[in-house]
């Protein structure tokens, strides 16, 4: 074969790979609303240019019709490149080609490119676009399934990784991006479920569509299993790239920080927001976009578990997680879905050395017998575990109520915070002036000639000594009272003494998160 006749070869061997399952298929891709495999990949990486791995590796099956439909590259685009001019690896599954079934090629070229990512300590991100396991190859795809899990849980901590789901995901397949940090959907066109409507039927006899068993609104807000969801493809992709914009290269690496100009940081909007009343609500966003650098605050699992608000944000051009009690939702009470929302969190802030800022006003936990039977105990357990092992700067500003155990979890001094503030509004104590006063003085409000006027009275004396934060401040319990204009430059100062913080974790293997 001569030179040109070798180069011209390789050319159309090229050419054929960048067309996947050919025209017809990418046409049918498209009439779904949805992108190639490698137009989604063009849109994440800088200026639509990455570097391509396996592009010439197809299966080796011949069974059931497989000798018949070999296509470079087998289902799977692998490659690396560079994210706003950061090192990022990337796998797309593409649709085009057998559904983007998953079989031992497809599955080794996947786990080709995470080990390529964790020994580099490099992000990785999965496009996921799959019909599910390759039943033609039996129970190798089974095994090839397995081999992917197993790097997801080997790289957990180690690097980010993320998941985008632009299609459909069932089965086996879930379990990848389940196991990966953060998980994103696109609404209409993607799906999650473990057993698909028609076996749902077969077994429980509900009818169900796609959709609402797993579609991306029913993982945003019922399940938890998607943290972000979008109104289409080129939106999600461009979500995740901001996400990455938070997050550091890898475990042992610093948190990203950009530029700053130092500036007059008090903010005098804050002693606006929080009612008279201590019965009224109001929106804890408010105070987070007050403290963080103008339109920093990216939220994470905004519709699920509202009652607790978690996201990433800048101070100062510094990456920052914020774990934040909502007022708006059940008076920002801790319950099962809040308490697991805010551990996962935390969890993987202190993996990556993303210090903590939490904004307090917790009444306590939900009473029920609905959430004492699905474990609020445990559940509640996971949120003090987090927080007591996380070894990442921690601060706490409570804003105003910090009732019952809650106080103690939502990253108290007694759980190792580094500095903890609270405004003048702030109300610690172990439960609301009402209830407390019912219990304390409940002979003396039964007695009386005028039960109710003495309930309200002992009421008030028990507010004079504890609605405030002046008796933990004595105790210790609080580094300083601020005002609430002045929070920002007091977080700010802090997490810059704080950027150096080394704790030396007991010697074991790991702990026992009660899961």
């Amino acid at each position: 074969m001569s030179k040109k006749e070798s180069s011209d070869k390789l050319k159309s061997l090229r050419e054929q790979a960048r067309h996947g399952g050919g025209e017809k298929r990418i046409e049918a891709q498209h009439a779904k609303g949805k992108l190639t495999a490698r137009e989604r990949l063009e849109l994440l990486f800088d200026g639509g240019e990455f570097e391509e791995i396996g592009q010439m590796v197809t299966h080796r099956s011949t069974l059931f019709g497989l000798d018949k439909k070999n296509f470079l590259g087998d289902g799977v685009i692998t490659a690396f490149g560079r994210v706003d001019q950061r090192s990022v690896y990337a796998y797309a599954q593409d649709f085009t080609v057998l559904g983007g079934s998953l079989a031992e090629a497809h599955a080794e070229k996947i786990c080709r490119i995470m080990d390529l990512a964790l020994q580099n300590g490099v992000p990785i991100i999965g496009l996921n676009d799959s019909g599910g396991a390759r039943i033609q190859e039996g129970v190798v795809s089974l095994g090839g399934y397995a081999d992917i899990f197993y790097r997801n849980t080997r790289a957990s901590g180690v690097i980010p990784q993320l998941s985008l789901i632009m299609g459909p995901c069932a089965g086996g397949a879930v379990y990848s991006p389940a196991l990966t940090d953060f998980v994103g959907m696109v609404d209409g066109s993607s799906y999650m479920f473990v057993t698909g409507p028609n076996v749902v039927k077969t077994v429980t006899h509900e009818e169900v569509s796609s959709e609402a068993l797993g579609g991306s609104e029913t993982h945003a807000s019922k399940s938890g299993v998607s943290h972000f969801s979008y109104k289409d493809e080129p939106s999600a992709i461009a979500g995740f790239k901001k996400l990455l914009s938070f997050l550091p290269q890898n475990c042992e690496d610093l948190v990203p920080k950009y530029g700053y100009e130092s500036m007059d940081e008090s903010r005098p909007l804050l002693e606006e927001i929080i009612p008279i009343s201590s019965e009224k609500s109001y929106d804890m966003r408010e105070i987070i976009n007050e403290i963080a650098d103008s339109d920093s605050f990216f939220e994470v699992h905004e519709n699920w578990a509202e009652n607790i608000v978690v996201g990433f944000a800048r101070l100062a051009g510094r990456s920052v997680g914020i774990v934040a009690n909502q007022p708006l939702f059940l008076a920002g009470v801790l319950d099962n879905q809040a308490s697991r929302k805010g551990a996962r969190f935390v969890r993987f802030c202190d993996a990556f050395n993303i210090p903590l800022l939490v904004l307090e006003d917790v009444p306590g936990f939900l009473p029920g017998t609905d959430q004492e039977w699905n474990g609020v105990i445990t559940n509640g357990a996971k949120l003090l575990f987090a927080f007591s092992e996380a070894t990442v700067p921690r601060i706490t500003v409570i804003t105003r109520k910090a009732y019952g155990g809650a106080y103690d979890v939502m990253n108290s001094k007694h759980i190792g915070a580094d500095m903890n503030y609270a405004w003048p509004s702030a109300e610690i104590a172990v439960m609301g002036s009402k209830g407390a006063a019912e219990i304390i003085f409940k002979d003396e409000i039964r007695n009386s000639e005028d039960p109710e006027n003495t309930w309200k009275k002992k009421e008030n004396q028990y507010a004079l000594e504890f609605a405030n934060p002046y008796k933990a401040a004595a105790r210790g319990f609080l580094d300083e009272v601020i005002e609430p204009k002045e929070t920002r430059f007091k977080l700010i100062k802090a997490f810059d003494i704080l950027e150096n913080k080394v704790v030396e974790p007991p010697k074991r293997k790991h702990g026992n998160i009660p899961l």
